[in-house]
C-alpha cells in the first residue's frame, strides 16, 4: 500500500464517527466504550441501568440511552433517534448480555427464553435497526460480543445451555449479516472472549480458574484492557478487509 491508502491505528482513528455500545454501563462494554471514545468516536451508551450507564456516558462525554434490548419498538425508536440527532451511526457494538446457570434438564423455560431474547434477539434487533442506517450510508462496522462458550463446552461445567446456545447463535448471525451486507460496505465481526473478570463471570471464574491455569497456553484469566485493542481494530478502517470473522480472545483456550 502507498501512504495515501494505508490503514493505520492512532489516537484519533475514529474521529468524527458515532459508536453505539449496548450494555456499556459496566464490564466489557464499558471497556470497549472507553477505547472507542479514546480513539475519537462520539459514544452512545445504551444500558438498562440508568445509574451506571449515565455515569459512563458522562465520563466519556457521550450520550446515554436507557433501554432494554429485548424491547423491539424501543430499540428501533432509539436507534432512529440517535441517527437523527447525531446524523449517523458508524459503529455498533452488541455487548448486552445475561446468563443463567442451570443443568439443562432443570433449566426453567422462562430463563432460557430471557437469555435468548437478550443475547441473540436483542443483538439482531440492534443490528437490524442500525443496519438500515448503515445501508443508506454504505458503510459501517458491527461488532458482536460473543463468547468461547459458543465454541466449546465443559463436561464438568459450568452448565449454561441458554447462554451457550445464544452465543453460538450470535456467531451464526455474525456470518449471515456479513454475507448479506458486505457488498454494501458494512462489515460484521464477533469477538469471543474467554474468562474475564466481570459481574457476569466472577461467580464462575472461582470454579474454573484452576483449570485455566493448568490448561491454557497463557495460563491465567484475561486482564482488564485485553479486549479493547481488538474492538478498536474491528471498529476502524484498519480492518477494512475483515468481515464475518469470530475472533477468540481467550489465552489460547480454544486451541487445546
Amino acid at each position: 500500500m502507498n501512504d495515501s491508502t494505508e490503514r493505520t491505528l492512532d489516537d484519533r482513528t475514529l474521529a468524527g464517527r458515532v459508536a453505539l455500545v449496548t450494555g456499556s454501563g459496566q464490564g466489557i462494554g464499558r471497556e470497549i466504550a472507553r477505547s472507542l471514545a479514546t480513539a475519537g468516536a462520539r459514544v452512545v451508551v445504551a444500558d438498562r441501568n440508568r445509574e451506571t450507564g449515565s455515569a459512563v456516558a458522562s465520563e466519556l462525554g457521550g450520550l446515554f440511552v436507557e433501554l432494554d434490548v429485548t424491547n423491539s419498538g424501543g430499540v428501533r425508536g432509539a436507534v432512529e433517534s440517535i441517527a437523527a440527532d447525531l446524523g449517523r451511526i458508524d459503529i455498533l457494538v452488541n455487548n448486552a448480555g445475561i446468563s443463567w446457570g442451570e443443568r439443562p434438564e432443570t433449566m426453567p423455560l422462562e430463563k432460557w427464553q430471557r437469555v435468548l431474547d437478550t443475547n441473540l434477539t436483542g443483538a439482531f434487533l440492534f443490528a437490524q435497526a442500525a443496519g438500515r442506517i448503515m445501508l443508506e450510508a454504505r458503510r459501517g462496522s458491527i461488532i458482536n460480543v460473543a463468547s468461547v462458550a459458543g465454541l466449546r463446552s465443559a463436561v464438568h461445567g459450568p452448565h449454561y445451555a441458554g447462554y451457550a446456545a445464544s452465543k453460538a447463535g450470535l456467531m451464526g448471525l455474525t456470518r449471515e449479516l456479513a454475507a448479506a451486507w458486505g457488498p454494501h460496505g458494512i462489515r460484521v465481526n464477533a469477538i469471543a472472549p474467554g474468562f474475564f473478570h466481570s459481574r457476569l463471570a466472577d461467580a464462575v471464574i472461582e470454579h474454573v480458574e484452576p483449570q485455566i491455569k493448568a490448561r491454557n497456553p497463557i495460563p491465567r484469566v484475561g486482564a482488564s484492557g485485553e479486549l479493547k485493542g481488538l474492538a478498536l481494530l474491528l471498529a476502524s478502517d484498519a480492518s477494512s478487509y475483515i468481515t464475518g470473522q469470530i475472533i477468540a480472545v481467550d489465552g489460547g483456550a480454544t486451541i487445546v
